[in-house]
């Protein structure tokens, strides 16, 4: 009988015990946020990628009683912020804004000091949306049709410029290339805007670029939108139509961001998080500025994102060592 009272005592305490933890963690997930959160965004002030950060940051202070900031920590194409955010206290109060670029730079650079896929902990993706493919408009090419005919007929003779070696427009026009079997020669830029000016000026003549960012020079006349990347139209352009419909099935590029915290963040802050940004980016208002902008709400579970962000690695690790992209 003792030794009866001796078991059923220790499995009341264990019970009590694990009780406690689940509480514990619950008040934790609860209690979160206590004080101010911070957003590091790895990129200068002003971009799309900002601007996401900030209006999620307003509304999410809003809505959990604590500020959230944005801070911007530029360098090394994003590596710079990425690292210093893997480095943080898994708390739940620094957080990081991820890219595209993000999945792409572990097949780019040598010798990183954080890996996205273990010192890292995603939260939700946040906005995706297509690039558009462009060209001079005194090129004569109203198509994608037409660009690959007019590539095909003189291999290597068409310059596509980008934002540089490595980003993720050069790497989604050598992905077109391949999808098509066209040869087009790179010229890279230090940054979006001096790429297009560049098609613009008729030195080279195509480029990819975020909708975003190109927008106001299609509209312009200055450039010229044949297709979008996307695997679907974007209610920002509908009338024009996706590299999918134009001869290349299944073709599907989306420049996507969203946020991680540093590895060991409590999951209970995570799921808290995840659920706040959903309800969030559900938000009429919201979705209309995003779409304005040629972003759609591209909300999903930390498990969804974290699967999307192992695909697109050896998606464009695969485009890497086929392109022969380096970075200086």
């Amino acid at each position: 009988m003792a030794t009866m009272t001796r078991r059923a005592t220790a499995a009341l305490a264990c019970a009590m015990a694990l009780g406690t933890l689940a509480y514990t963690g619950s008040a934790s997930a609860q209690a979160w946020p206590t004080r101010t959160v911070k957003i590091v965004v790895p990129y200068a002030p002003g971009g799309t990628n900002d601007i996401v950060a900030r209006l999620l940051a307003q509304r999410l202070g809003d809505r959990l009683g604590q500020p959230f900031i944005v801070e911007n920590k530029p360098g090394a194409s994003g590596n710079l912020g990425a690292e210093q955010v893997a480095r943080a206290p898994a708390d739940g109060y620094t957080l990081l804004l991820v890219t595209m670029g993000h999945s792409i730079a572990p097949s780019l650079y040598k010798g990183m000091r954080y890996d996205i896929r273990s010192d890292l902990a995603p939260v939700a993706e946040l906005t995706a949306g297509p690039t558009l493919v462009m060209v001079n408009p005194a090129l004569g090419v109203n198509s994608l049709a037409d660009l690959v005919a007019l590539a095909k007929s003189k291999p290597g003779a068409l310059n596509f410029s980008s934002a540089g070696n490595g980003s993720s427009t050069h790497l989604a026009t050598e992905y077109l290339s391949a999808q098509t079997g066209i040869k087009m020669t790179h010229i890279p830029f230090g940054g979006s805007a001096p790429a297009m000016a560049d098609v613009m000026a008729g030195n080279t003549q195509v480029v990819m670029d975020l909708m975003f960012s190109a927008m106001p020079q299609v509209k312009g006349g200055k450039l010229k939108a044949i297709a979008q990347t996307g695997l679907k139209r974007s209610p920002a352009m509908p009338d024009l139509p996706t590299v999918a419909e134009s001869g290349v099935p299944g073709f599907d590029v989306v420049v996507w961001n969203g946020l991680m915290a540093p590895a060991g963040t409590p999951k209970e802050v995570i799921s808290r998080l995840n659920q706040e940004l959903k309800r969030e980016l559900d938000a009429p208002e919201l979705k209309e500025r995003l779409l304005a902008q040629g972003f759609e709400p591209a909300w999903s579970t930390p498990e969804a994102f974290g699967q999307k962000i192992a695909a697109d690695i050896a998606r464009w690790s695969k485009v890497v060592q086929v392109s022969g992209a380096k970075v200086e």
